[in-house]
């Protein structure tokens, strides 16, 4: 073996993270583009049943391992009136969608997308209009998702033919009130003041609620960390979450820049645990906000929606063709996820059908692209105590677009978890040459029953198309254990999940 081609995983049960939450497996259902209509909505659709839901759809979103769905927005939210999708279809209004340009005919609305949840077994999460909207169109939101009947807006639920309360435990405040894009958009004052009378309002009707107030949309706001100490300090004894976002955007990137996209995302993170320990330190406070990383993906069409006509319904906005790198670098978002679960409590891929989403359809079927299957493996596995894990091997280093930053990338990236007996194991190889994997379980016990499963190809820029939908899949990968310790090779520019039984 060449030397640099060696890479070890250090694990033991004394390095114990958190138990993984269910929440960071979670997605995000906005109305943009065709995301929900001819997305998860299609009434004209042979694929649809009666009620106009994508069948084809919602299994394969339930192959993703979604565990929650965050709705209706994303910047659609704040210009959004819930009151416009509720009640008989016909006499809903058709709005100027300000933030997507788009009209939004409100066929599909809050009634529409819980039942779609349940369906789906995915925990709802609601966010409410803080850019437009007041703190009581929150509080009466939560009248008629949530409480018994016997008041207005509940009984309009019964009318509407739900007689019995939703029970949504999460909910946002707001979405992305940092960004001058947003609607209604505001500083960091103002916005705390706005979420602490919503929250209020809110969790008095329900104290069972969880709230999510936003923070930073992003490293590469002015406000970064700033916006989120003045909002932490202002309503940590008030919230839940704070919500954060990041996409990578491989446009701007080298291929190696990109490929190092977990170190950023650790970065990112090691900063949210140093600011939320310095706020829980200044209140002398014993609770603890989590972090919901709700907005997260590659983004490669660098914030340049996709032309189309003023108003129309259903845009083809943000429809990406994901490549093999970018299933690499999303396996690399929720590995880094693991490796911090103390603090990263929910998390929702941005987004699931047709919009910068693992999911493409079309009138008489769908194609899953490469970041789809990725993701399902660590969804699917990913379950249990998050072992934090020591990996010894060589690092490239690698600049930014503008050559002012510089990262070093390990060859390797990895997470772990073991849930009773079971461990997982997820390898990114970020090079383009095999690695020689082992993994020691001194700390573990003894291992067998041991498979892997990989997602790779020889060309980083390979997708899945129509014509050749299995191009990049998942397929067996040889692994071996002799009692004390699991070795494979990963091959060049693969994705690996591993799973094994230790016992002793």
């Amino acid at each position: 073996m060449l030397a640099g081609m060696n890479a070890t995983v250090h694990l033991s049960r004394h390095h114990a993270v958190a138990t993984v939450d269910p929440l960071v497996f979670g997605g995000f259902a906005e109305h943009l583009g065709r995301h929900i209509y001819e997305g998860i909505y299609d009434p004209g659709s042979p694929k649809a049943d009666a009620a106009g839901i994508r069948l084809d759809v919602l299994e394969a979103v339930k192959g993703l391992g979604t565990t929650s769905c965050r709705y209706p927005g994303g910047n659609f939210v704040s210009n959004y009136d819930w009151r416009d999708g509720v009640g008989p279809v016909a006499q809903r209004p058709r709005r100027p969608d300000y933030a997507w340009g788009a009209t939004e005919p409100n066929t599909f609305g809050t009634d529409e997308f819980l039942s779609w949840c349940n369906r789906l077994g995915a925990t709802p999460m609601l966010a409410v209009n803080l850019g437009t909207g007041t703190a009581r169109d929150a509080a009466e939101y939560l009248e008629y998702v949530n409480l018994p009947t016997g008041f207005t807006w509940s009984d309009r639920r019964a009318r509407n033919g739900h007689p019995e309360p939703y029970g949504v435990k999460l909910w946002c405040l707001g979405n992305e009130m940092d960004g001058p894009w947003q609607a209604g958009h505001v500083k960091a004052a103002e916005y705390a003041s706005r979420a602490r009378q919503a929250g209020k309002l809110m969790k008095g009707l329900d104290p069972s609620i969880k709230t999510i107030v936003c923070g930073s949309s992003g490293t590469g706001m002015g406000t970064y960390l700033e916006w989120d100490r003045t909002i932490l300090e202002e309503l940590w004894d008030d919230v839940d979450y704070l919500s954060i976002h990041r996409y990578a955007m491989r446009c701007k990137s080298s291929q190696g820049w990109f490929l190092g996209e977990g170190v950023r995302i650790d970065r990112m993170l090691d900063d949210y645990r140093g600011l939320l320990g310095y706020v829980r330190g200044r209140k002398h406070s014993s609770k603890q906000v989590g972090l919901s990383f709700d907005e997260w993906n590659v983004w490669n069409t660098c914030f340049s929606p996709d032309p189309g006509p003023k108003w129309g319904v259903a845009k083809h906005q943000l429809e990406e063709y994901y490549t093999h790198v970018d299933g690499l670098v999303c396996a690399q978002f929720l590995c880094s996820f693991l490796r911090n679960a103390d603090i990263v409590t929910a998390a929702c891929l941005a987004q699931l059908v047709n919009v910068i989403a693992p999911i493409m359809t079309r009138k008489d079927g769908l194609l899953l692209l490469p970041t789809y299957h990725p993701i399902a493996l660590i969804a699917r596995l990913g379950r249990g105590v998050s072992l934090r894990p020591t990996v010894v091997c060589n690092a490239s280093k690698h600049v930014d677009e503008n050559g002012k930053q510089e990262v070093s990338s390990p060859d390797l990236d990895a997470a772990a978890v073991l849930e009773g007996n079971r461990l997982a194991v997820f390898l990114v190889n970020r090079t383009g040459a095999p690695l020689s994997v082992e993994v020691p379980l001194s700390g573990l016990g003894r291992a067998d029953e041991v498979r892997a499963t990989q997602v790779q190809h020889d060309d980083l820029m390979a997708t899945n198309t129509w014509e050749k939908p299995q191009e990049v899949a998942p397929r067996g990968l040889v692994v071996t254990a002799d009692g004390a310790r699991i070795s494979l090779t990963l091959p060049a520019y693969a994705f690996a999940a591993v799973e094994a039984r230790v016992t002793g």
